[in-house]
């Protein structure tokens, strides 16, 4: 496995649909994110995008040199910024970084915020263009002299001078879950992501993508992209769940559902169909709660519950084949924190340095000044 944590450049609190419990989005909070991130053996971070958040790349760039090991997993959206000039972007992070960027390929799903942006396509068409950008992306940082000709792009000897750190490029991620978003991933991306739905249905998206990408010659790995609320025993997971939503009424639901309704993604219509508005009802597969995307876009749905039993569940997400897990909390600090210390020592993963592995460190405070602490339950 390979867990992941999240920047949170559109916010952060205590609370959802409130400003009780808000934080400030500062450079100095983002820092204390990354470095506890990087310190705690999460692979990397992911960093929203979109025109509610902080720009992806520029707050990236400022925390390279804050972190050591973790990697930037940052979005590129076609369409917004040419191919050859977000080649040279991702070559120039990857090398300042050494290696450590992943790239985010964000198609896009809000029709009003893309045309302020200055893109009016439609959803096929977002897709298409996605294809050509992705083709001549790839050729460019292959190191390839690249001469194109499209319906969205016209290339003439493109080049791309410096090669990124990685070899060909730095790894691809993408999600979407329609037909023309699957098929962009089988024949472009490296790590497929799906939001957090229940295990059936996306086992259901992970054997599609296989056999697309299988008449492509290629193989894709799979991750899932979940919130996470791990407490020491369920009840207080339950209850931490509770907590977050406490002041969300149905006055605020019906205003982010509103917005969320006009979005052309279909990974979206997916995330308001398991919760449909409703407070009542939002456990929707074992441990798996839809309660946030209940006024949050995306990224809708918590695994919730005890470290063994979020253990478990993402062990069963794994075993269809995710093994790249985009993780976050409220407030994201204290959170990640919670996750490394609680759930990294039940999972397999594949970039966790165990204690036992560590040069010696104290792990809690020494006891009358001489005795190491020693683990024991709690009563």
């Amino acid at each position: 496995m390979n867990v992941y944590w999240f920047l949170p450049t559109h916010g952060d609190s205590r609370y959802l649909g409130t400003s009780e419990g808000g934080r400030p989005i500062t450079l100095s909070y983002l820092r204390q994110i990354a470095q506890a991130a990087d310190s705690l053996g999460f692979k990397g971070a992911l960093l929203p995008t979109g025109h509610s958040c902080e720009d992806a790349w520029v707050t990236a760039s400022s925390l390279i040199l804050a972190t050591e090991k973790m990697k930037f997993l940052i979005a590129v959206r076609p369409g917004l910024v040419s191919p050859s000039l977000a080649a040279r972007m991702a070559s120039t992070f990857d090398r300042l970084s050494n290696g450590r960027l992943l790239i985010n390929v964000v198609t896009g799903g809000d029709p009003v915020e893309l045309g302020g942006d200055g893109l009016h396509l439609s959803h096929s068409d977002r897709y298409q263009l996605t294809d050509e950008f992705l083709t001549i992306w790839r050729e460019l940082l292959a190191g390839e002299t690249v001469d194109f000709e499209g319906d969205h792009f016209k290339v003439k000897e493109g080049k791309v001078l410096f090669p990124s750190h990685q070899q060909p490029y730095p790894p691809l991620y993408f999600g979407g879950s329609s037909e023309a978003a699957l098929e962009v991933a089988a024949k472009h991306i490296d790590v497929y992501l799906t939001w957090g739905e229940p295990p059936a249905q996306v086992k259901e998206k992970i054997d599609r993508v296989r056999k697309l990408a299988a008449q492509q010659g290629r193989t894709v790995s799979f991750g899932i992209r979940l919130h996470v609320i791990v407490r020491e025993t369920e009840e207080e997971a339950w209850d931490a769940a509770d907590s977050l939503i406490q002041y969300v009424d149905e006055e605020t639901i019906a205003a982010s559902q509103k917005v969320f309704s006009r979005y052309d993604s279909v990974g979206q219509k997916r995330m308001a169909a398991l919760h449909n508005g409703k407070k009542d009802s939002l456990e929707i597969s074992p441990n798996l709660w839809a309660g946030i995307g209940l006024v949050r876009g995306g990224a809708g749905t918590a695994l919730v519950g005890d470290p063994d039993t979020v253990a478990q569940r993402m062990i069963e997400y794994k075993e269809i084949g995710i093994d790249h897990f985009i993780f976050s909390g409220y407030p994201h600090l204290e959170e990640a924190y919670r996750v490394a210390e609680l759930l990294f020592p039940r999972l397999p993963l594949a970039h966790f340095e165990s204690a036992a592995e560590r040069p010696f460190h104290s792990f809690g405070e020494i006891v009358a000044n001489a005795y190491q602490p020693m683990k024991r339950k709690a009563k």
